[in-house]
């Protein structure tokens, strides 16, 4: 059996002072204090199980999402990181990841993250624009998200992502450099800055909001890219922006078909054994979590699904991988990708080698990932 892929942790926090309207994670808006105690309790017996299965493979990042995980105190957030150094063993290097909401944090309770071991800070601030954030649903405002950077950088982070959106309700190309433009006076060392899409099952997608046009959106995308490379953030990924040594490596793991363990309300994971490819959900509401933190729905991916899977992922990276990547992480040789490969590089939608999307295939990449289903 070639090596195992690398490992990571997801942590799912599921509670949130209110759903914004394009959110289709699995969040729980909050009714009266959460029963933290008791989930906590509920995460760390699920890792135990997730332990037991994978044996003593090390974690190389965690990453605590949501939900709005800056609900949780700073002794919650130790208590949790605490449990989960006991039981799980992590690299000595190991990239720590929370995310938190300009409009749920404050300096004291950063500093506290800090020093309960979270090394990676990312910040929700969608838009500096008061008006954009009001129309998203957002609490809080550009003030806080500016507030929010500094307490950071004050209580000693180092490594800050900062999600940002543009395409949103009503924007115009120069809406979208000015937020730009903000996020990157502050210097944070990462940048999410995706689209807003319209996703099933949310309120923007039954009641959709006036959203610009395609030629608005391309004006925007070829503007961003053109002021967030002179600023010297290098894009790895189609949504993902960083300075030199700031990829996001929980994210990487992702990207290219590493496996990770999912606990928490929702969570989902990954992993790899003998006997393939392995996925897995836990029950989605807070309190049949609680009951029974355990898998459900798992399932191995098929043989004829694992090329269309590693391709959703990996397909993403800017400088994409090698094709012995492929077999290292499916087992299968790199002849299962064909004649797509062939076909999607006669159209210039592939690089001549390895497995990289040309910038036109990137624009393009659901119809590139149409070659692949089976």
């Amino acid at each position: 059996m070639p090596p195992l892929p690398p490992l990571a942790l997801y942590v799912h926090l599921p509670w949130c002072l209110r759903k914004c309207p394009y959110c289709d994670f699995n969040s729980h808006p909050v009714e009266g204090a959460p029963p933290v105690s008791d989930y906590i309790e509920a995460l760390l017996r699920d890792l135990e199980e997730e332990v037991a299965v994978v044996g003593p493979r090390r974690i190389h990042a965690v990453f605590i999402g949501g939900g709005t995980p800056s609900l949780f105190r700073g002794a919650e957030v130790a208590a949790l990181l605490e449990g989960i150094d006991r039981r799980a063993p992590l690299a000595a290097e190991v990239e720590i990841t929370l995310e938190a909401n300009p409009g749920t944090a404050d300096a004291a309770r950063f500093h506290d993250y800090r020093s309960a071991g979270v090394n990676r800070l990312s910040l929700g601030i969608q838009s500096f624009d008061d008006e954009a954030l009001a129309r998203l649903g957002r609490i809080h405002d550009a003030r806080q998200a500016h507030a929010a950077f500094e307490s950071a950088r004050r209580a000693g982070f180092e490594n800050i992502n900062l999600d940002l959106m543009y395409g949103l309700p009503g924007q115009r190309p120069e809406d979208a450099v000015a937020d730009l433009r903000r996020a990157l006076a502050l210097g944070p060392e990462h940048l999410s800055w995706y689209q807003l899409t319209l996703e099933p099952g949310t309120p923007f997608h039954r009641r959709p909001p006036p959203l610009p046009c395609d030629d608005t959106l391309w004006a925007i995308q070829r503007a961003g890219l053109e002021r967030l490379e002179a600023a010297g953030y290098l894009r790895y990924e189609i949504s993902a922006f960083a300075l030199e040594g700031r990829r996001c490596r929980h994210n990487l793991n992702y990207w290219t078909f590493g496996d990770y363990l999912g606990i928490g309300a929702g969570a989902h994971g990954k992993l790899t054994n003998a006997r393939g490819v392995f996925r897995y959900q836990k029950p989605r509401r807070p309190r049949s979590y609680m009951a029974a933190p355990r898998r459900e729905a798992e399932q191995a991916v098929a043989q004829a699904e694992l090329p269309l899977e590693f391709l959703m992922n990996a397909l993403r990276l800017v400088e994409g991988v090698d094709e012995a990547l492929f077999t290292a992480r499916t087992g299968l040789p790199p002849a299962a990708l064909e004649p797509g490969l062939s076909r999607l590089r006669r159209r210039g939608l592939l690089a001549p080698k390895g497995i990289r999307a040309t910038p036109r295939g990137l624009d393009f990449l659901n119809e590139l990932l149409l070659e692949f289903h089976p």
